[in-house]
């Protein structure tokens, strides 16, 4: 397995009176895609947030590429190499597809090459290049909304839930998208609940509940192990189409 890129240590997260996360050891393999698992309310999309400084973590430490970063302001991150694609995609819905992109490139100019590389991506993204976002579909928000975090070369992409809500067409176009991603070597921390999604794609695989990873291994071991699919998740993946 490759070295760590980022790395939690006894994160624990409060949301007001609320105790999210309660002790959360996660290692993310450089080069690889690793799989966050767990139910409904495990603390998955906290660890992402927490992560990314938008919620502080209370107790812990994490680091990314061997700096600590648990208090590192959330834009400050953003320099560093870190790209977050939320749960709601985010996407500026008055603004075209492309002031969205240019938004996105935060160093300057698009680089035309770049630009041809992600938009070969998600194709229907040059189809609606000049058209608001918001009056794309569901889908094509959230190709946008990765391809906005793919504009400049990242070194860590947080992703949460991709496929949420997502027609079976619109996420095999997502799983082609993150194969020719992983062949870079991009790093990717991918919450995900459409366990096909995940079998096809992870490397690495982490298993949350209650707040805190309760399973930690290979992506393949685990879609083999129909029985450990059942204690740590409650079905099999084959249940979950």
């Amino acid at each position: 397995m490759a070295e760590p890129l980022l790395r939690l240590e006894g994160v624990h997260t409060h949301i007001g009176h609320y105790h999210i996360l309660h002790g959360v050891d996660l290692t993310v393999p450089e080069g690889e895609l690793t799989m966050l698992l767990g139910r409904n309310g495990a603390g998955k999309t906290t660890t992402l947030r927490t992560i990314m400084n938008l919620w502080k973590a209370s107790q812990g430490r994490i680091t990314f590429g061997g700096n600590d970063i648990t208090q590192t302001p959330t834009y400050e991150l953003a320099k560093s190499g870190m790209a977050y694609v939320p749960e709601d995609m985010g996407v500026f819905h008055l603004l075209s597809v492309r002031e969205n992109m240019e938004l996105a490139a935060r160093s300057g100019p698009i680089d035309p090459d770049r630009l041809e590389w992600v938009v070969g991506l998600f194709p229907a993204l040059k189809k609606f290049w000049t058209k608001e976002a918001g009056t794309l579909s569901g889908g094509q928000k959230q190709m946008l909304s990765i391809a906005r975090a793919l504009i400049e070369p990242r070194k860590l992409m947080l992703v949460d839930e991709p496929t949420k809500g997502l027609a079976p067409a619109i996420i095999n176009e997502l799983v082609g998208a993150f194969q020719q991603l992983k062949e870079t070597h991009t790093t990717v921390l991918l919450v995900e609940q459409n366990f096909n999604f995940a079998q096809a794609l992870g490397d690495s695989v982490a298993v949350m509940d209650d707040g805190v990873v309760v399973h930690t291994g290979a992506m393949a071991d685990l879609a083999a192990d129909e029985a450990l699919q059942t204690r740590l998740l409650g079905l099999s993946l084959d249940s979950h189409q």
